[in-house]
């Protein structure tokens, strides 16, 4: 059985390791850390890549930006 969890370190906890041990019982496990960015993750297609590109473009030059009325939600 494999379970990822997606958690800022901040948010690690007593009730974080119950629930693990409520997964996994007393089977062996194995914990890997790492950085998420996600960043990386959205470059990752490029046709992704070039819209978030031209956006960031779009927004500097102030151009095809939609206002939204939070009111209207």
């Amino acid at each position: 059985m494999s379970t990822v969890y997606r958690l800022k370190a901040s948010e690690l906890d007593g009730n974080f390791l119950e629930q693990i041990k409520a997964t996994f019982g007393d089977k062996e496990i194995e914990i890997i850390v790492s950085e998420f960015d996600e960043t990386e993750y959205l470059f990752k297609s490029e046709a992704n890549k070039n819209k978030l590109l031209r956006a960031v473009e779009n927004l500097k030059n102030g151009k095809s930006l939609v206002e939204v009325n939070l009111q209207d939600l």
